[in-house]
């Protein structure tokens, strides 16, 4: 093993600790959280308030040594509000740009289902392209730039469903659930005079988190699981209980989120299982259940989906050596 490789390996097992000084009981969630910043990608939490979704996502970027930005989506939030603003300088006489919220490496986007379609709509380029156009000119974002999302489930008042495009760019979708009995108490006895988030420090700079990004590009995703990877998607945009398949763009999570849940296993190719493993969180939230299936299943629509993914994942033969 080279020394970056253990510099890469020492620095997941940082952040990881980090955030489960924190997050009690959730390590499933937290090893998430740190995939998809691995992954280059984008990370949606969605539950009923008051179960740490916005913990999570100070936790991770407390401990991660970039800038953090947080934006609070609300009813009256404006696009110019996350992107920028042209502002007219009467001394120079010309317009110029003040950058918006959501110029930092990792933006905390609290409640992003409470703010109007229009508003969360200022995100696409973003989460897409890594850039800003505002008045015909680009800016770039920061690199790395990952967007943290917390969003209330859609029957509970004031909020508006995410659409399908924006959806579409979130590499996973967790959901925290209650802590169990045994966690839930040690969070009452250790939170009484202070939070722990107050101790959190970054434990990785900027540029540790690349190296962990071009070690994940790394890794190995052999012909055989590509072909597995494939199969599932293609199982997806045929199924008879799915009126919306998922998107190519699914395909390269997918792929780019089981190579660094790979290299927090510390491997340096993809198995089978990782595939496994992240199907629901990557697809789970980008597919349409039929009206059929939600009539048969009782449950919600995200239940629905996350249940024929698994089946459908069951179903799919796994590729032999």
């Amino acid at each position: 093993m080279t020394t970056v490789e253990t510099d890469v390996r020492e620095g997941v097992r940082r952040i990881l600790r980090s955030l489960e000084t924190v997050i009690d009981g959730k390590p499933e969630v937290s090893a998430m959280a740190l995939t998809v910043l691995l992954a280059e990608g984008h990370l949606l939490i969605e539950d009923v308030p008051g179960v740490g979704k916005t913990m999570l996502a100070k936790t991770l970027a407390r401990s991660v040594g970039g800038t953090v930005s947080r934006i609070q989506f609300t009813p009256d939030l404006l696009p110019s509000d996350v992107t920028g603003v042209s502002v007219y300088d009467q001394g120079s006489g010309q317009f110029e740009f003040k950058p918006g919220a959501v110029f930092a490496n990792l933006v905390i986007g609290d409640e992003i289902n409470r703010a109007s379609p229009k508003t969360q709509s200022a995100l696409l380029e973003c989460m897409e392209e890594g850039q800003v156009t505002v008045d015909g000119r680009t800016w770039r974002l920061p690199d790395p730039f990952m967007v943290v999302a917390t969003q209330n489930p859609v029957e509970m008042d004031g909020t508006y469903a995410l659409p399908e495009a924006q959806r579409d760019r979130f590499m996973a979708s967790v959901s925290m659930g209650y802590p169990d009995p045994q966690a839930e108490l040690a969070m009452l006895r250790s939170r009484e005079a202070s939070s722990p988030l107050d101790a959190v420090r970054p434990v990785v700079s900027m540029d540790e988190v690349q190296a962990m990004i071009a070690a994940a590009r790394a890794i190995y995703l052999s012909p055989a699981v590509e072909q597995y990877l494939l199969a599932i998607i293609t199982a997806t945009r045929s199924h008879p209980d799915l009126r919306l398949g998922a998107s190519p763009r699914a395909t390269l999570q997918l792929a780019r989120a089981a190579k660094a849940r790979a290299l927090l296993e510390g491997r340096d190719f993809v198995l089978p299982d990782d595939l496994e493993s992240l199907a629901v969180a990557v697809l789970a939230h980008r597919i349409l259940p039929s009206r059929q299936a939600l009539g048969r299943s009782g449950t919600s629509e995200s239940d629905t989906a996350a249940e024929i993914v698994r089946g459908i994942v069951t179903e799919t033969p796994i590729p032999r050596a």
